[in-house]
């Protein structure tokens, strides 16, 4: 049980990272701020660099990771560049991130306790990932 939860968790959370690092990427040609920019930028470099840590721990399993959920990845995209075309605005994009984080952190807590039984080093792993999202959302207030 161990085992199959730690790799559930795991996998949940290879999904979260790319779909973070996703969204960040669809943004970032539209940010006007150099600070917004920055703070995205740094965003992303700690969701791969968590994301290496993921990779390491799925490949002590012999796991290959997941994908985010295409039809969420899809909605994400369109959503993204619907409201990007109607308001091409800093404050727009703070909006769709803040967005995504809140439901990444919502969604990495469900995880959390759906897969009760996982190793500590990959709840810890889930708990740096949800502090990510977090920051992330404070750091882009001033943007909304």
């Amino acid at each position: 049980m161990i085992e199959q939860d730690t790799i559930r968790l795991l996998r949940e959370c290879d999904a979260g990272v790319k779909m973070g690092v996703d969204s960040i990427n669809e943004v970032m040609d539209y940010v006007h701020s150099d600070k917004l920019k920055q703070i995205l930028e740094d965003c992303k470099h700690d969701h791969v660099v968590l994301n290496d840590e993921i990779q390491s721990m799925l490949d002590e399993y012999g796991d290959g990771g997941k994908e985010p959920n295409p039809i969420a990845k899809g909605m994400s995209w369109m959503k993204t560049n619907a409201m990007l075309v109607m308001n091409e605005s800093d404050s727009t994009i703070a909006d769709l991130m803040t967005d995504g984080c809140n439901m990444g952190v919502k969604s990495l807590h469900k995880y959390l306790n759906q897969y009760e039984a996982a190793e500590e080093k990959a709840k810890r792993i889930t708990k740096r990932l949800i502090n990510i999202e977090e920051e992330l959302a404070i750091d882009i207030r001033e943007y909304l």
